[in-house]
Parts: C-alpha cells; structure tokens; sequence
C-alpha cells in the first residue's frame, strides 16, 4: 500500500503539474488515506452478548452533512455534563485531537473545512454494511431500533413512512420504539406496526380510555444462552410536543413505576439482562436510571446526543448513539449468572467516502426514490451561507426559514419550531427540493398567520424555555428553544418560568414589545386541528426562487445569560 508520506509527495508533485486549485482534493483523499473501513469496524469482541443500536435517523437514506450543535446548555445537575458540552471542551473531555475525524464527527468546530476534507456521513447503505460486519464476527448480534425512524424526508412523507419500513426490514431490526413515527396518525402507525417483522416496543403506551397498556411493553430474546429483556420506552411527551388529535386513542408519559414493575417482572421470568430500549432523551434517562432499579443498559434517544463512551450511573450504561445515520453503536457484554460483569462498547463513525456501500441495500434505497426522484433533485437556488440546525437557540437553516415565512406571509415575526432534526447545507451548495424538505417534511407543516399580543409572545416563549431549561429532567418536554424572526429577546437560562424572557423588540424598528399590542405572526407546525395556511415547503420553495442566493448575516437578537 502506498504510504502516507509518498502519498504527500505524489499529492505536492500533481499540485505543481495542475495548480493549487486542485490541492483540496487531494487534501480530502489524502485525509481519507488515514481512515479506511478495516480500522474504523475494527472491535475486539468481548463477552457473550452483542448490542447494535442506532436511533433517530430522520429517514435518511442517502449521505448527508450534519453539523453537531455549537449550543447545548445543561442547567442543574446537568450543567458542563456530557452531552451538554460541545466544541473544543468535548474534544479535550474525549481526547480528541483538533482537525480529526473524530472532531469532525461529533463537533462543530471548524466544521465546514472538515467537511470538506472527510466528507459526508451515514446513508443506510453503509449502515447495512457496518451491521453485517458485525453479524459476521458475532452472528447473534441484536440490532434495535431507538425511533425517530419514519418521518423526517420527502420520501418518507409521500410514502407515508413506507421507504422507511422497508429498508430497515430489510436491515434486520429486532425490535424499534417510537416518537415522531406516530405524526402519521394512529391509524397508518397500526396498519405499519401489523406487518412489521419484529417488535414495536411502548411500555409507556397506555390505551387511553382503559389505561392499560396498548402495546407490546418488552420482548425476551434467547441469544448464546443468554436471556435478554428489551424494555421499549417511547418519546413520553407525545401529546404535549406533537398533535394529541392525531393519535387520541393513546396517552405516555415516563411511568417510572410502571417501568421498575417491568424491570422486576422480567427478572423474575429469569432475564439474564435487561435493555431499556429508550426515546425519552439523555437528561430523562440518565435520571431513570438512578430511580429504577435493575436495567443494565440504557440505549438512548430523541436528543440526537453521539457520545463516544458509555456513562454510568450506577450499574446501569447509558449508549448515546446520534442521529441522522452518522453512527453506529456497538456494544459486547460479559453476562454471566444473571449478572452483567463488564462491557466493551464503539460509537462507530459512518464515514461514507470509507465504508463500502452494501450493494442490496443500496439498490432497495434507490428503488425507494426512484419515483420521486425528478422532485427530489430539482434545484430551487444555492446557498453562500452554511446552513445548519441544531443548538439551543439560532440555527441558519431556521433564519433562512423565518426569512421566508415573514417575506411570503407578510409578517412582522415569524416562528419556526426548534426541532431537532434537519440536515446541513455547505457555502456553495445547491438548495434541491428534497433538502428542503430535510427541515421541514411533517404531517401538519401548515404556515399559519395571526395575530398575539406582546403578552401572549412572551408566555410562548416563557413555556418553551422551562420545557428546555427546567432543573427537573422530567419537566424538559421539548426539542430547542422555538425560533424566532423579527423578534429580539434576552433569556437567563437561571431563572423559573416567567422570569426568563425579557428585553423583546422588534428587530426591524426597535420598538419594545408592548404585552397589550397585537402583532402579525406567522409560524408552522402548530399542533391545533384546522391550522390552514400553505405548506412551509411551499413558503420556502417560493421565497428561495424569488432571492435565487441564500446570503444570511450573523444573528445575535437572542442574548442568553445564566450561563
């Protein structure tokens, strides 16, 4: 094999037969020369039990740049605990070194060069080829699915959840929990659940007339000899995040009694180990974790957290596997006599210029968008600016769509919900119709406009931000902070409900917002039945045609303080 040095040389030599216009190519293959597929699958197996897990992939099949949050704040016990730290001070807690791979993985530092030298990450095509890999060194591997899987792309949408099912069918998934999988209704979700060929896991899924559970609570599998309970904990704040008139028959919550009398009930039908297969996001399972009793190993969801090496709590693990297909996670237990006596675990970085795509799985994906794809790939502008989500507060993606929403509905503010899924564009990229649809494809994406008084503006994002900055995990409903344009304001994350939010002006003017004045606002994704207004693909779509080059300015209307 060509070594790295000779590699430097060839690179230098071509640069002075082609130019330095060329250099960063081969600055990405020569980075690329220092990852290969061997070393970044390669594990020493350990123990008697295996655990694949992956979670919250937003229906992302293809490769796809994703920006880790620049601003995740812990407050309470969880302040400058993992996963609230980001950047630089993640990298040195983990021992990453500046301008890796791994920096690049799981931070946003320096994010858009090292983009640019190792590539885009995920696609389910690689996933497939990361998991067989695994199955091949330990056949009785259990792959779970931690939800979030179904909804979040324009194919998912126009399928109805469909593409999704099929491919991770055809993956070998052993069991999956669920959140954003039941914004297609109660009656799509029962019509899918039927012909899955493994468990749709909710123990905290309750028939809501008769109060009882409505779903398979957990599943025992029998793997080298090894009893092995898999307790499903769907997203418990179902109704108050999403549209109650969409699945009414059912209510959640975290039932933490109801999920230590399964802990106790699958160890008394001789659970060797027991996997809490979790949506509840990290603070709340972290907080479980030191109340319930019994579980060995929590896999965590719904706060799209990558966390490189497992946290303890006690005896119980807790595995944050990311989002958006970028990683997987392997973990290898020592089981024995009903105990769990050690583990070995990877957060396996899926760098899709590295691994090999799995040939049959990549043909099923382009099958799945074969129909749409004329749709999916026309080009609607190109973007300078990089255009990002995630974070507690301003995400470009979400600027550029309060732009559209202010523009197209003639608004003085606009708001746009702090989800956390979304994928990232590069300065330079085009804007295509699917990319749009990666921060937007929902089942009630209607932009509405109204009228609220400077009073009612401020209670929104007074709820909101106890949702995020509660001290109490268990109080933490939402996703980030909802995002605002037109409208400035200061937050002291510190301070109890109604006492946060202070110092709202109009951006255009100034003015101070008056709590008796009413104010044009238009947003989307209102969870009330009979929102009307047009699709936010739609307002964006309209908004990008018209400007044709997406050029954002920094934006510094929030303040946050209580840091």
């Amino acid at each position: 094999m060509i070594t790295r040095r000779e590699f430097f040389q060839a690179a230098m030599a071509t640069t002075a037969i082609y130019g330095a216009s060329g250099f960063g190519n081969w600055s990405r293959l020569a980075a690329q020369q220092m990852l290969t597929q061997d070393q970044l699958l390669q594990f020493d197996d350990f123990g008697n039990v295996t655990l694949i897990h992956i979670t919250d992939i937003h229906a992302q099949l293809k490769p796809i740049w994703f920006r880790e949050p620049e601003i995740n704040l812990g407050v309470g016990a969880a302040k400058g605990q993992v996963p609230h730290v980001t950047g630089t001070e993640f990298q040195q807690m983990f021992g990453i070194a500046p301008g890796s791979a791994d920096a690049y993985a799981l931070t946003y530092t320096d994010f858009e060069s090292l983009a640019r030298t190792y590539g885009k990450m995920g696609g389910m095509d690689r996933v497939a080829t990361v998991v067989k890999s695994i199955r091949a060194a330990r056949p009785e591997a259990l792959l779970l699915d931690g939800g979030d899987t179904w909804h979040g792309s324009m194919t998912s949408l126009l399928t109805k959840g469909q593409d999704m099912v099929n491919v991770m069918n055809a993956l070998g998934t052993e069991a999956m929990t669920s959140h954003w999988e039941w914004t297609f209704g109660t009656e799509r979700v029962q019509e899918i659940v039927e012909g899955l060929p493994f468990p749709f896991l909710g123990a905290n899924i309750f028939d809501a007339e008769w109060d009882e559970p409505a779903f398979e609570p957990y599943k025992i599998f029998e793997r080298g000899g090894v009893r092995i309970a898999v307790i499903g904990q769907a997203f418990p704040y179902m109704p108050i995040a999403n549209p109650r008139w969409m699945f009414p028959e059912f209510s959640f919550g975290i039932r933490e009694e109801n999920m230590q009398k399964l802990v106790d009930e699958v160890r008394a039908e001789g659970a060797d180990l027991v996997v809490c297969l979790s949506h509840n996001g990290f603070d709340v399972d972290k907080k479980m974790a030191g109340r319930v009793k019994g579980i060995d190993v929590i896999l965590t969801g719904h706060t799209h957290d990558a966390v490189p090496e497992p946290v303890l709590v006690g005896d119980t693990i807790l595995i944050a596997s990311g989002s958006n297909g970028k990683f997987v996670s392997r973990v290898d237990l020592d089981v024995r006599d009903g105990r769990m006596m050690g583990f070995r675990h990877k957060l396996i970085p899926i760098f899709s210029d590295v691994i090999t795509p799995d040939a049959e799985m990549a043909a099923l994906i382009d099958a799945e968008r074969e129909p749409f794809k004329a749709q999916l790939e026309e080009k609607i502008g190109t973007t300078e600016s990089l255009l990002y989500r995630r974070g507690n507060f301003n995400g470009t993606w979400d600027d550029l769509i309060c732009d559209a929403i202010r523009s197209e509905r003639d608004a003085q503010i606009a708001m746009s919900p702090g989800v956390r899924w979304g994928t990232t564009l590069l300065p330079g990229d085009a804007i295509t119709r699917e990319d749009i649809h990666n921060v937007t494809s929902m089942t009630y994406g209607k932009c509405y406009r109204t009228e609220m008084t400077g009073e009612m503006l401020k209670t929104i994002l007074e709820d909101v931000a106890d949702n995020i900055f509660n001290t109490d995990p268990y109080y933490q409903q939402g996703g980030d902070m909802v995002r605002v344009g037109g409208l400035a304001y200061a937050i002291d994350v510190s301070k109890p409900i109604g006492e946060r939010i202070s110092a709202m002006a109009l951006v255009d003017t100034g003015e101070a917002i008056d709590a008796a004045k009413s104010y044009t606002v238009a947003g989307w994704a209102s969870v009330n039945e009979g929102t009307e207004g047009p699709q936010i693909w739609d307002v964006i779509e309209s908004h990008i045609k018209k400007i044709g080059t997406v050029r954002l300015e920094p934006n510094t209307s929030v303040t946050v303080t209580g840091i």
